[in-house]
């Protein structure tokens, strides 16, 4: 109060309050993403369509998967991890710098899926079906026992969906020229 004045200067006692409210605010926000446990779940897309430049993989009976590229170890280690859906038609490959046998496992994914393993030539070297998502550690590990240059996941069932087996040639679209790291 004013001295001599019967009333509250709520005017300078509202800036202090919202002052106060904005630091409160600041600090909450800042310090919400250092509480979760992991990454909020990405959910692919149904409804997006396809364009021109979108990298496909051409299955044996020529059904198309637009795919994103998993070319560089951080994109392999998150692969599809957290992710609660994985649309008909959408996959993911992953990439790498030379061929090998790479072992992949379920931890932290929430969706059945299966995993083809691809040589050089756009073979398929090994098929894992319906590979369910890893519940408890120590999660296994799921190894091709060949020697592959790519590895394609897909929603579970689509492989025998379309018939991808051992030895069935893929064709590969818009995804030569990607850097490879």
């Amino acid at each position: 109060m004013k001295p001599g004045s019967d009333h509250i200067d709520r005017g300078g006692f509202r800036a202090v309050v919202r002052h106060f409210a904005s630091g409160v605010l600041v600090v909450a926000l800042s310090t919400m993403p250092s509480c979760r446990t992991k990454p909020a779940p990405v959910v692919a897309s149904a409804s997006a369509p396809a364009t021109a430049s979108t990298p496909r993989v051409i299955l044996p009976d020529g059904f198309p998967v637009d795919v994103e590229i998993a070319a560089n170890d951080e994109m392999r280690e998150q692969g599809l991890m957290y992710r609660d859906t994985l649309a008909p038609g959408k996959g993911m490959i992953f990439v790498f710098t030379a061929t090998g046998e790479y072992p992949f496992w379920m931890k932290n994914t929430l969706i059945p899926l299966d995993m083809i393993w691809i040589d050089d030539q756009r073979r398929v070297v090994h098929v894992a079906h319906d590979v369910q998502p890893c519940r408890a550690d120590p999660c296994p590990s799921y190894p091709p026992h060949a020697h592959a240059r790519d590895v394609l996941e897909l929603a579970a069932g689509s492989a025998r969906a379309h018939r991808v087996v051992e030895g069935s040639q893929l064709r590969f679209e818009r995804i030569e020229g990607v850097p490879v790291r």
